[in-house]
């Protein structure tokens, strides 16, 4: 795993969530995207870095938005 594969998921999920009209849980992004659950994560993290996504824990699950 490197910087450049990290920035490929996290182009992938934002795309995802995009389609999605900007809300997703983490089931929606990995049935989305084809990724892993940790590398979902790994995406995650470079957009909220970024200041693109908003992440809100559940009792049940993680739902991430666009901002």
């Amino acid at each position: 795993m490197n910087v450049e594969t990290i920035g490929l998921w996290a182009g992938a999920t934002w795309n995802a969530l995009n389609e999605a009209e900007g809300k997703l849980n983490i089931k929606g992004l990995k049935k989305a995207t084809k990724l892993k659950e940790k590398e979902i994560y790994a995406a995650i993290g470079w957009l909220a870095r970024e200041s693109k996504v908003n992440v809100n824990e559940t009792e049940t699950d993680v739902e991430v938005t666009l901002l």
